[in-house]
């Protein structure tokens, strides 16, 4: 086989709505052309949006597999963010509508977040932190946390945002690699009701971390905590004796903007590099077309945490650059109740929202009765960010959230792009249910077989043939394993691992990790078109497939299926389910199991871990854990897979 097969088709499609389409800032393909006729041109153009203290001499320096992007121009991330709305007179405009998991608020607007962000940064300098230094940010989701990343970049230091659901041994590693000067974090944060203890976790953390000459602690939870005398400082002190005014750094384009580790288990998370200008021009520019923004007018909602990068490039940097309103929200969907996002939506009159296709199968499973509690009519786009959609859940999102009016954007990038590449512009692109649809201007993408040969049509393997400016430059303090991680596989050609198929219109489809590929009786058979397949029967909310070793096949599908309310899990229905992914996509698909959970096991950011499940699937030890939301999910699955029927 030179590629990964594709059985699915999908012949819905849906050109942007008229009302939307009079309004929306690029109804045709001129990006595409300008961007086609002189890419580099094109992406110098996207970041005279910014402003810059001193112009480049170059635009793009590429020397494979190490790009520099507007060398010689010099900027600063938080002027750009902050300074400059409040200077041309908007300090008024809200920046975050914020909402604590117990139900407290506050707004802040640009002028607010400016003076907390030139505070901070003083409390940083106080605190010896200087311009090439590195800051870990361990917090909960609230505005103490977008402060406390700007002003490190107001400083010329580089943050490490750590996810708060890690453990205090991924926290350690992550301040060791990066030599952070600083902890900034939280008494806790609240999940469900409880307590996450940051600072608990921080202490147990810091015993190996000598680097950390300070500790800022945010007061969020109010339980008492020991302070190490001369270390540990509370945010309210410090920021009260802090001085008010703090002039922002002149930073070269390519000067160190943030480190952002993989959440890697089995090996050393890779710290991802990011540096200033190519990254602030090419997240201001996604965010404002992808999303058709207004930021006159838009309430925009990116629904993830800012541990990832969907947060950093979406909730804080794109959107403040752009000059947005946004929601920013420290609680989960179903606490205290399953409409909570639905009621904040109403509530802030929120027109963008920004999630994963988790959370979309998640309130499929709990039906439309939330949903239809609220009004919802504010929204005016819808998007996906995260792995693939399933056709099913796309139309779901699109029906049942967007009313039928509302066009959805499915987006694919990477912790490594720093931006989207391959969306829609929704004012321009007819939408197909599940599928990204193209790369977007500027971005130069192709699917390849194993030889590393282009798809015209059918599955293989994502690649990008040309730098962009969002680019990664590196893995921090390993640039070899760099380039054996995300150039070797096709030389010339940048590669991290997703598996894609290109349709006779040249749209794009995403199949998940090519670890996730299934090898069944020769044919490499990709998890996420089986999924699909299995969310597609009127009683599956959500699927997730793996292989597991088989003497006659190679390997045999397992499927682990939660099923939409009120439906039972018995052997006769997991028949029906088999027999409808034969009818879908081919005998060949045909799961050997299908185990019946109530739920599959996730990260806190939602993610399902494949990982695991094939753990269970192959009755091995079960892996590392302590990045699941619910670790006893897994448990019941292995009870549940155990007693389950496999099919002759």
């Amino acid at each position: 086989m030179t590629g990964i097969e594709s059985f699915s088709s999908e012949e819905r499609s849906f050109p942007p709505p008229e009302p939307f389409k009079d309004r929306a800032l690029v109804t045709d393909l001129s990006l595409h052309e300008e961007a086609d006729r002189d890419w580099k041109g094109f992406w110098a153009r996207q970041a005279l949006a910014l402003d810059w203290y001193d112009e480049w001499d170059t635009i793009c320096d590429w020397r494979l597999p190490f790009a520099r992007w507007f060398d010689g121009g010099t900027l600063n991330a938080s002027y750009n963010c902050v300074d400059r709305h409040v200077a041309a007179g908007n300090g008024d405009r809200v920046a975050y509508h914020w909402e604590g998991e117990p139900g407290d608020t506050r707004t802040i607007t640009y002028a607010d977040l400016l003076a907390d962000v030139q505070r901070f940064a003083n409390v940083l300098r106080d605190l010896g932190v200087r311009r090439g230094d590195r800051v870990a940010i361990y917090m909960p989701m609230i505005p103490e946390l977008p402060v406390a990343m700007l002003a490190c970049t107001r400083i010329g230091a580089a943050h490490s945002v750590v996810f708060g659901g890690f453990s205090s041994d991924a926290l350690r590693d992550r301040i060791v690699d990066a030599e952070a000067k600083v902890l900034v974090t939280a008494d806790g944060g609240w999940r469900r009701g409880a307590i996450v203890p940051l600072k608990a976790n921080a202490d147990a953390s810091l015993h190996a971390a000598p680097s950390i000459e300070a500790v800022v602690v945010v007061r969020r939870t109010g339980q008492e905590l020991p302070m190490q005398d001369g270390r540990d400082h509370w945010w309210h002190d410090v920021m009260a004796s802090a001085a008010t005014e703090c002039e922002p750094e002149r930073m070269g384009s390519e000067d160190l903007l943030y480190l952002l580790y993989t959440s890697g288990t089995t090996a050393k998370p890779k710290g991802i590099m990011h540096t200033t200008g190519g990254y602030l021009t090419q997240v201001a520019f996604t965010h404002r077309y992808v999303f058709d923004l207004r930021p006159d007018t838009d309430v925009y909602w990116c629904a993830a945490d800012i541990g990832w990068v969907t947060g950093h490039s979406y909730i804080v940097y794109g959107p403040l650059a752009n000059g947005a309103t946004g929601v920013l929200f420290e609680g989960t969907p179903d606490f205290p109740e399953r409409d909570r996002w639905w009621s904040i939506i109403e509530r802030y009159g929120v027109t963008i929202l920004y999630t994963a296709p988790t959370a979309i199968r998640t309130f499929m499973k709990w039906g439309t009765a939330e949903p239809e509690k609220h009004d919802l009519s504010s929204l005016r786009l819808l998007g996906s960010v995260g792995e693939p959609i399933n056709p099913e859940a796309w139309m779901w999102y699109r029906r049942h959230v967007g009313g039928d009016r509302c066009p959805v954007v499915d987006t694919w990038w990477q912790t490594e792009t720093g931006a989207i590449l391959i969306a829609p512009l929704p004012g321009a692109t007819t939408l197909k249910p599940g599928s990204a649809t193209f790369p977007l201007p500027g971005i130069a993408a192709e699917v390849v077989d194993d030889s590393g040969q282009p798809v015209q049509a059918g599955g293989g393997y994502l690649t990008l043939t040309q730098p962009w400016p969002s680019m990664l430059r590196g893995i921090y303090g390993d640039p070899e394993r760099y380039h054996q991680t995300y150039w070797s596989r096709f030389p010339g050609r940048y590669f991290a691992g997703d598996g894609a198929r290109v349709d006779d219109e040249g749209y794009f489809w995403f199949m998940g990790r090519v670890d996730d590929v299934m090898n069944v009786s020769g044919h490499r058979v990709s998890t996420t078109e089986v999924e699909s397949a299995l969310v597609d029967h009127p009683s599956v909310a959500e699927a997730a497939t793996v292989g597991a070793s088989d003497e006659i096949t190679g390997q045999a599908i397992i499927a682990f299926v939660t099923l939409k309310g009120g439906q039972e899990g018995t052997p006769d229905h997991g028949q029906v389910l088999r027999q409808h992914v034969a009818t879908r996509i081919g005998a060949i698909a045909r799961p050997r199991t299908i185990v019946f959970t109530d739920d599959l096991p996730k990260t806190r950011s939602g993610k399902i871990m494949r990982r695991l499940l094939r753990d269970v699937a192959e009755g091995r030890a079960l892996g590392d854990v302590t990045t699941l939301a619910d670790a006893s999910v897994i448990e019941e699955i292995k009870k549940r897979a155990a007693a389950a029927p496999e099919e002759d």
